[in-house]
Parts: structure tokens; sequence; C-alpha cells
């Protein structure tokens, strides 16, 4: 089985670094054109030099900040305004970590803009297109702990469980359109968001950084970590024809971290 995307477009949040990046880079090599999205021109830039050396072939970026979703509303209307996509892959930071108690209303308000809002905003700008094209493919990357919540990640845990109820709602419209909608729940990737998050439980738990990644380590049945390009092994599929009729899921990829079926 070999996956074939040419000939598709995709426009891949969060994606100069880290496991949008590294989507990215899957889905080029597979043979879409991709744009990648980030406030990080630079790495823009520099990832653009690394895909037209992987693919032969020049690729696009759109520099934007997910937290002003009034300005970046803005410039995804104006992307949209000239240009479709088939693929589009549903992606940001993270917002800050916390537990319920420590966490502000302005907090609340500020993750729905830059998990929900945005999501929302960039999906129904792309699916104009994927109407017209009677094809479509939208990813929303959320997480595992939509089903067991990480008592230091409130924000996201709260706000991405939103995303992926909404993700099913959309996927039930959809799916008269040939636009199939889907889930990926992550689990533990060996990232620069995991990497900062245990360095803020380390400091927490006054242990170092090294015990923390080796005690989530231990937490995962196949004792290990997940590596950017597995996860983007995921994506490409489901990006593919052979996805077809996967619709409306929630896919775990965790190396079977969740306890729960």
């Amino acid at each position: 089985m070999k996956i074939n995307l040419k000939d598709k477009k995709a426009l891949i949040g969060g994606s100069s670094k880290g496991l949008g990046y590294a989507v990215a880079k899957q889905l080029a090599v597979c043979g879409a054109m991709v744009t990648l999205v980030s406030r990080n021109e630079p790495l823009l830039k520099k990832n653009m030099i690394q895909l037209k050396k992987l693919t032969g072939f020049n690729h696009n970026y759109i520099v934007v900040d997910y937290n002003d979703s009034e300005e970046y509303n803005k410039i995804v209307t104006e992307f949209f305004k000239t240009n479709s996509v088939d693929i589009l892959i549903n992606n940001t930071q993270g917002p800050n970590a916390g537990d319920v108690l420590s966490v502000s209303e302005s907090d609340y308000k500020n993750a729905f803009n830059l998990l929900f809002q945005n999501t929302v905003n960039t999906s129904m700008a792309a699916i104009k297109g994927m109407k017209k094209n009677n094809w479509g493919r939208i990813i929303n990357m959320t997480s595992v702990s939509v089903k067991e919540p990480l008592s230091y990640l409130a924000l996201s845990n709260t706000i991405r469980s939103a995303v992926t109820s909404w993700g099913k709602t959309l996927s039930i419209e959809s799916g008269k359109n040939n636009i199939t909608v889907n889930n990926i729940l992550t689990g533990f990737f060996n990232t620069e968001r995991l990497n900062q998050l245990n360095s803020e439980k380390a400091k927490k738990f006054n242990v170092s950084a090294e015990q923390v990644f080796d005690k989530m380590s231990e937490m995962v049945p196949l004792k290990r970590i997940g590596e950017p390009e597995e996860f983007g092994y995921l994506v490409a599929f489901l990006s593919s024809d052979y996805a077809n009729y996967i619709n409306g899921i929630n896919i775990p990829i965790d190396g079977g971290l969740l306890k729960s079926m």
C-alpha cells in the first residue's frame, strides 16, 4: 500500500515544528502541496527549504498568531478568497498548563478562542472549496486528555473536548459531500511542547526533567514516548483515499496509554 496525495493541497496548522511539521513533511513526501501555518516566520522559511529538498517542489506558508483569534480569522479568510485545500489539519499550540483551581475565567476564554474558535473558523472557510470538489479531509489534532483528563491541563482537557464533539457533529453534516472529519487523540510524543511541560512538572515536584520523562515513558505500555514521524504516518493515511470510509471517529495514538476502551 502506497499513499499517493499527488494533486492534493493541504493546510497544516502549528507546523513550524513538532507534530505539525512532522505531519507537513509526511504529506509533502506523499505528494501533497502543503501550506504551513505558524507565527514563527524564520522557522517556516527554514522548513520551506527542507521541504523543497525532500520533494523538489516549492511549498507555501502563512504567518499567524493563534493567540489573536480576530486577526487570525482575517488572515485565514483572506487566504481562502484565492485558495482552496483538500486536506485541513487543525492544530495549534496548547494553552498554558495549570490545574482546575489555578486557572481564571479569562484563561478559559483565551483557550476557547485558541483551540476552538480558530478550528471552527478555519474549517468553515476550508469546507466551501471541499464541497465544490466533493472531496475533503478535516483532521483535528486533539489529546488523549479528552477521554482521561490530565490534572495539570485543565484548559486543554476542557476545550479540546469541545473540539472533538464539534468535529463529530460536523462529520454528520459533511459526509454527504464526501468530506470526512476525524479527531486524533494525541498521546505522549517527543516534542518541544512535551519537554516544556516536563520541565514545569519537574520544578513543581523538585525532580529532574529526565526523571519526569522516564516516568512518563513507563506509563505507556510500549515503554517509550512516540516519535513525531509516527504521528505523521497516521495523518497521511487518514488524508488518503484508503480512509474514505473512516469518518467521525476519535483515534488515539498513544502507545496504549489510555486505559479506557
